[in-house]
């Protein structure tokens, strides 16, 4: 199915276009599960497994942070193709977030490793020009180009003016429209979707505007100071296009009571929340 298509029918499932982030780091992970297990892998196993039983109710799709499997080596990656399996098994659209960036064979290669992961979208780097980004499409995956990102020090290079007066990030949004001008589904959005920072809303009016077919790839909502303003500003004509994703503020959820239900209640909120957004 081609993966807009995927991502709209499994939202229509849950009711709301969220993404859970899963960035498990062990000196998060709850204190009792912690003691239970003397390895590492074993702990982020578990508390991985609890995640996406608690929000499979509630969320249409999970992000899985390579970089938080990636440094416990090829146990720690074979457990990423193992926990992707599972998530994939339960109706999740699954997001490889590795934010990959090479050219020629180089992203070849990296794009088969992600497909074989089975997740269904990766995030990549657009910066060096579209051969670093159709190896991805090329191997039957969506792919998610960091255009405008959260963090605060982007600003420095994505915000920057180029002599034709548009901005590094508007550029990078003219080229992520023409790679999936050709790769719409019958939903009408297309499988070249864009990383948009919340907390850069001021500027998504107009990046929304040079992109009206991608999905917006959400990062920033709620802890890091993205409003529901800040999402209308991000969506289509149409009220779509947006999957807003949290991590730490859900994995992580605070309260009293077992963890699994903070998690489970923390999606659900978050699932209220941009269903009455997006209308």
């Amino acid at each position: 199915m081609h993966f807009a298509d995927r991502l709209h029918h499994a939202t229509r499932r849950t009711g709301s276009p969220v993404c859970v982030g899963l960035d498990p780091v062990l000196e998060s992970l709850p204190a009792d599960l912690r003691a239970q297990h003397h390895d590492p892998l074993e702990a982020i196993a578990e508390f991985c497994r609890g995640v996406l039983h608690a929000t499979a109710p509630h969320a249409p799709a999970v992000k899985f942070q390579s970089a938080c499997f990636e440094r416990y080596g090829g146990r720690g990656v074979l457990l990423l193709e193992h926990l992707i399996t599972e998530a994939a098994s339960q109706g999740f659209v699954v997001v490889l977030d590795a934010k990959r960036g090479d050219i020629g064979i180089s992203a070849s290669h990296y794009a088969a490793s992600a497909k074989r992961t089975g997740a269904h979208a990766v995030t990549v780097s657009g910066y060096l020009g579209p051969s670093g980004v159709t190896p991805f499409l090329d191997a039957g995956l969506a792919a998610f180009v960091l255009v405008r990102t959260s963090n605060p020090d982007s600003d420095a290079v994505q915000a920057h003016t180029l002599a034709d007066g548009r901005t590094v990030a508007e550029m990078m949004a003219d080229h992520v429209a023409a790679l999936g001008a050709t790769r719409l589904g019958a939903c009408g959005l297309s499988d070249v979707g864009a990383v948009v920072g919340a907390t850069k809303s001021s500027e998504g009016r107009a990046l929304r505007a040079r992109m009206p077919t991608q999905v917006f790839l959400v990062p920033g909502y709620g802890a890091q100071g993205g409003t529901a303003e800040d999402i209308r500003a991000l969506l289509t004509a149409r009220r779509d296009g947006v999957l807003v994703t949290a991590s730490r503020s859900i994995i992580y959820a605070p309260g009293d009571g077992p963890w699994k239900d903070r998690v489970a209640a923390a999606a659900r909120q978050l699932n209220h929340d941009i269903a009455g957004i997006v209308g």
